[in-house]
């Protein structure tokens, strides 16, 4: 599989898999949806955090940890998208004042 080179890319990427996923599962994909996406793998980045450092119940990989990080940045992605937003512009206007002298 090539690495995807851009925002844009794995935009596309994470826009493909939802739409796939939406339409097996007979999902009405709007902002709403998306907010509590990104909130249940926010979730389970923090589950898969704790168990990876030793602090929580279980065992989880780095392999998982990455995993959850993938889906809240795809669903991420799609919430921007769907909002008219581009992440890495808005990353950019909002951090890079705090480089300036």
């Amino acid at each position: 599989m090539k690495q995807a080179d851009s925002v844009a890319e794995l935009t596309g990427l994470a826009r493909q898999v939802a739409d796939i996923y939406a339409k097996r599962f007979g999902i009405d994909q709007n902002p709403t949806w998306y907010l509590g996406k990104m909130t249940e793998e926010l979730g389970e980045v923090r589950a898969a955090y704790l168990k990876f450092s030793g602090q929580g119940r279980g065992e989880a990989s780095l392999r998982d940890l990455e995993e959850e990080v993938a889906d809240l940045f795809g669903f991420l992605l799609l919430f921007a998208q769907w909002q008219g937003i581009d992440p890495a512009a808005a990353l950019q206007r909002k951090w890079e004042p705090y480089l300036q002298d």
